[in-house]
């Protein structure tokens, strides 16, 4: 089964930019719907973007629209977020996940993705 492992989290002044990064293995991500998500303390874990199995189509929270990019290096076997135009409202631990699909549809739930990484922090401060 796919293993996932987060990188690139750190601090940053409102308005920068940071890039996430997402390497698997043990499994190929364009077979994969993939997935970043993102939690703060006391709620629940939020959806920010997807891509889909395949084609690698792209979907996203309204709150991040505009502002971020996911995107997916298949040679490398990775996935990224970058991240622009922070605001403090986006700090949290950031998550990739990974699905087992074949229909190449999108999934926003954060119960419909099976495997997970161990998350990295984002602080952006005002």
């Amino acid at each position: 089964q796919v293993q996932l492992v987060e990188s690139g989290g750190g601090l940053v002044q409102a308005g920068g930019s940071l890039r996430l990064s997402c390497a698997a293995s043990r499994g190929t991500i364009s077979n994969y719907a993939m997935g970043w998500f993102r939690q703060t303390p006391g709620k629940e874990r939020e959806f920010v973007a997807t891509i889909t199995r395949g084609r690698g189509g792209t979907y996203y929270a309204d709150s991040v629209k505009g502002r971020f990019t996911a995107s997916r290096e298949s040679a490398k076997n990775t996935m990224y977020l970058q991240m622009n135009s922070l605001k403090p409202e986006d700090t949290a631990v950031y998550y990739c996940a990974a699905k087992i699909d074949a229909s190449g549809s999108y999934y926003i739930g954060a119960r419909d993705y099976a495997y997970w990484g161990q998350g990295t922090q984002v602080t952006v401060s005002s």
